[in-house]
């Protein structure tokens, strides 16, 4: 009976990451077009998106990729890109209170963007389990990574992203999350804050320090709200 709990859990899971995970798919060819174009094999596009798993960071890397590769430049940018995954973190701890300490770890270590969102959803609602969240890991991990592989595979045969429009599949995913988290005037000020302040420092600043920059503007913005006012 418990085992059959488990499976049920692991299969709720499964179905609330079912559209994310057939959203990102073209995202993660994309990037093994990108990776394969920039001279990786299809062994070392899949493995770095096996390894990784983080698209943002993975772009970024591949943006300023060359040969030989500078890892200290590739490896600052991952790290800059991906601040935001200790925001998330400290956002879905507390609903990880039903998780041993291994599953604790192994489940932040699977925290992409997506996962974190359909989590925070499901953990406002229930308490979250731990096969509830493998059962969201296990397949966006999976398609993730095939994806990559696929994508690594047929190479410049996937032709230009934008004609085909596949360079808006990553944004779109994250205006459903943005969309999921809408509370009305609050959260639009806290986004026009960060894509403000994101922009100028594209414009001013070289690198991807306007992904840091964004994520400074969105905490201050949401600081300082005015409903946060009166209920303080």
């Amino acid at each position: 009976m418990h085992q059959c709990s488990k499976i049920d859990e692991f299969l709720k899971g499964a179905r609330r990451i079912l559209p994310l995970m057939i959203a990102v798919v073209p995202v993660g060819a994309v990037f093994g077009a990108v990776a394969a174009t920039k001279g990786l094999s299809p062994a070392e596009a899949t493995l770095m998106s096996a390894l990784v798993f983080a698209g943002g960071s993975q772009f970024v890397a591949m943006d300023i990729w060359s040969h030989p590769a500078s890892w200290v430049s590739v490896g600052f940018a991952a790290l800059l890109v991906n601040l935001r995954h200790v925001l998330m973190g400290f956002s879905i701890i507390p609903k990880l209170e039903r998780f041993s300490k291994w599953q604790k770890a192994t489940s932040l270590l699977f925290l992409a963007d997506e996962i974190w969102a359909v989590a925070e959803f499901h953990g406002r609602q229930t308490r979250l389990t731990f096969s509830w969240f493998a059962g969201a890991v296990m397949p966006f991990y999976s398609a993730w990574v095939l994806s990559a592989l696929l994508g690594a595979m047929l190479g410049s045969g996937i032709g230009d992203a934008a004609v085909l429009g596949l360079d808006f599949a990553f944004p779109a995913v994250f205006i459903i999350l943005i969309m999921g988290f809408w509370k009305g005037r609050d959260t639009g000020r806290v986004l026009l804050a960060s894509a403000g302040c994101a922009l100028i420092v594209q414009y001013f600043i070289p690198g991807v320090w306007y992904i840091a920059a964004g994520a400074v503007g969105g905490m201050l913005a949401s600081a300082v709200s005015p409903r946060r006012a009166v209920e303080t």
